[in-house]
């Protein structure tokens, strides 16, 4: 018996959920420890917070020398995909200290739903406001319409996969071009599938930050699947995604 197979608590600022359907051994205390991890990753990782790993870095309290091997993870992510967009995706912007977390959700709860995984969960969704790690399945997940809340663009069909949306509607124009320090101009929204969440989160934010040439840049990263929206409202939609 699984008992309450949903669980919902408000982390890093927004709502996340586990659902459980299927397990191939009690999960005990699995459940309780990934969202004991999810709240340690945001007071490490938070730049709000003026004693996290983050905020530490940017007063110039920790040297490279002394940050965990986490965060050494989450800045080769960092890297990895500022060199990838030719520089539109940075976590470090003038007049700005560090900010990875464009890096740190989607890593930490794919780190906590593998942790999930290991516990014997087999049929599970994690949601993380609005983005989605799907185990098992298949899952239907939504990808909201940029401009009428009450309406989805499409429904995806997904099995051992994960989902990540970025765009303006909830929360205007936060997604900085890396190489002019503006908000990011060209799309409404650009949705990515990918086999894990700091793919797929990552992707997405830095397609958002290319603008126009987002979705064919995300579409050509391996194992990426694409649905995205213009601000002219053409509509991309790779081969491969998973509608159902």
């Amino acid at each position: 018996m699984l008992g309450n197979p949903r669980r919902v608590e408000h982390i890093m600022g927004f709502p996340i959920s586990v659902d459980i359907r299927a397990t191939t051994s009690p999960l005990g205390s699995a459940v309780d420890h990934a969202f004991d991890w999810l709240r340690e990753v945001d007071a490490r990782f938070s730049p709000f917070r003026a004693d996290s790993e983050v905020s530490r870095l940017n007063r110039a309290e920790l040297t490279p020398a002394e940050l965990s091997d986490d965060f050494i993870e989450v800045l080769a992510v960092c890297r990895r995909y500022e060199e990838r967009s030719g520089g539109a995706f940075s976590v470090r912007l003038p007049g700005r200290g560090l900010d990875p977390c464009a890096v740190v959700k989607g890593w930490a709860v794919q780190r906590a739903a593998e942790a999930l995984m290991d516990a014997g969960a087999r049929r599970f969704c994690v949601n993380a406001g609005g983005d989605v790690v799907a185990a098992g399945g298949p899952w239907r997940v939504g990808i909201r319409h940029p401009d009428r809340i009450d309406q989805l663009c499409a429904v995806l069909a997904v099995e051992d996969a994960a989902v990540a949306t970025s765009g303006r509607y909830e929360r205007g124009d936060h997604i900085l071009d890396g190489r002019t320090g503006e908000p990011a101009t060209g799309l409404k929204s650009i949705t990515v599938v990918a086999d894990t969440l700091t793919i797929a989160d990552t992707t997405a934010t830095a397609a958002f930050a290319l603008g126009a040439d987002g979705p064919e840049w995300a579409a050509a990263q391996p194992g990426c699947e694409v649905f995205a929206v213009t601000e002219n409202d053409r509509v991309f939609r790779s081969a491969g995604l998973p509608t159902g």
